[in-house]
């Protein structure tokens, strides 16, 4: 009897010229760019925070994050809104491709002869399809919990400011 396989459902987007994924478990929704408001003394990822139909969430430049680079912004721009932990984050994403499905077969460790200038310690696999390389982004490592707390203070400090 075949043991059934595990699935790795992913939303795939762009940054520059690599393909990454995430967990579609942890993506809350997937948004145009908006106007962000610029957060003073922030790290130089966190773009800023929006205001998400009366929620403010920070928003951070996901190419800034990973050191890798990205296109200019435009109509295929995307803020991809994912849970990290307790807290909810817009992460900005040169373009939104599809939702896939991986099994667990095609899905390795970090190999380290995958060509990407992404540091190894965000990268949770690299999944392989038919004629492409897609990097397994780890949310949870994106940001550390102290950046996650620095960025809360940031966001209530402008909420409080703004009302």
């Amino acid at each position: 009897m075949a043991e059934k396989q595990q699935e790795f459902q992913l939303v795939v987007f762009t940054l520059g010229d690599e393909e990454f994924g995430v967990d579609i478990s942890q993506v809350r929704e997937i948004v145009r760019i908006v106007q962000i408001t610029y957060l003073p003394k922030a790290p130089v990822f966190i773009e800023g925070v929006v205001n998400l139909r009366g929620q403010v969430l920070p928003v951070i430049d996901l190419s800034k994050r990973l050191g890798v680079g990205s296109k200019e912004r435009s109509e295929a721009t995307r803020i991809i809104v994912v849970e990290v932990g307790e807290n909810t984050v817009g992460m900005i994403v040169d373009s939104v491709s599809e939702v896939l499905r991986l099994s667990n077969d095609c899905v390795e460790d970090v190999p380290s002869l995958v060509e990407t200038e992404v540091p190894e310690h965000y990268i949770r696999g690299v999944g392989k399809l038919k004629d492409r390389l897609l990097v397994l982004l780890d949310l949870n490592k994106i940001l550390t919990p102290e950046e996650v707390q620095n960025v809360e203070r940031h966001v209530k400090s402008a909420a409080s400011k703004a009302s």
